[in-house]
């Protein structure tokens, strides 16, 4: 197993077809110990539900807009495990009205509200954290191609992926003297909660599957996938990088 010994977090998931929580059963499969997070006490009774039948889970509660809460979180990973060797950040959250219309019209607190929630709250993890990482200790979020390409509906969305996928190649220069890498997974457009916020998804999804180069589906499993393959020795070279698992749509021009 790729992953025995290893202890991480996977923040946050709120339900069994998030993206998060594939990547925190395919860590639990490779052998790791999985710290699952919630947002507040009322998601904690979902996150709970599904980590009742995976041993090697346990869970956190917190809401990465709290700077407390980030400290308490860093406080009771050092209790509950000592060091960890894996964080991944799954996290995005835009008015909704802002991914709808034009970018032009974004508000002044929605465009702020995206980019802490989505891309701050990363920093903010990672210098909480910071003193909880092993060396050659791995952490990873998500993103998606509208960081770098305007894609309808996205919106604000894009721009906070943006500055996501740059916080990483900072946070990967910062970390990097420790032997700590930083990544970013850009899947391709995938049917969850959070992603159904974005109006024409299951259009998009059909759209990008048809065009790609693999011609064929892809979903939270091969994100996953992805995901392990950070975790694990075999990314040992790797840090500051967009990993894409899109089936190679991201390589397609006209």
């Amino acid at each position: 197993m790729l992953l025995a010994g290893r202890k991480g977090l996977v923040l946050n998931v709120t339900n069994k077809n998030s993206i998060g929580w594939a990547c925190a059963e395919a860590a639990a499969r490779h052998g790791a110990q999985v710290g699952v997070g919630a947002q507040n006490d009322r998601m904690l009774e979902r996150v709970e539900a599904l980590t009742k039948e995976h041993e090697g889970m346990s869970t956190f509660v917190v809401d990465f807009g709290d700077d407390a809460q980030l400290q308490k979180l860093a406080n009771d990973v050092g209790e509950r495990y000592g060091k960890i060797d894996f964080l991944v950040h799954s996290a995005a959250f835009a008015k909704k009205e802002d991914l709808e219309g034009r970018f032009i019209d974004t508000s002044r607190d929605g465009f702020a509200l995206a980019l802490d929630v989505s891309s701050y709250s990363l920093v903010a993890l990672c210098k909480s954290l910071e003193p909880c990482f092993n060396e050659d200790a791995s952490v990873m979020c998500m993103s998606y191609l509208g960081s770098v390409r305007s894609v309808g509906n996205y919106n604000v969305m894009g721009v906070a992926k943006a500055a996501l996928e740059s916080s990483v190649r900072y946070l990967a220069q910062d970390l990097g003297p420790k032997g700590i890498r930083v990544n970013t997974i850009s899947p391709g457009p995938i049917n969850t909660v959070a992603a159904r916020g974005v109006k024409g998804l299951l259009g998009m999804i059909d759209y990008v599957q048809e065009r790609a180069p693999l011609k064929r589906s892809f979903g939270q499993e091969e994100v996953a996938g992805a995901a392990v393959y950070l975790m694990s020795d075999l990314s040992k070279g790797v840090t500051g990088q967009v990993i894409y698992v899109d089936s190679g749509y991201n390589t397609v021009g006209m």
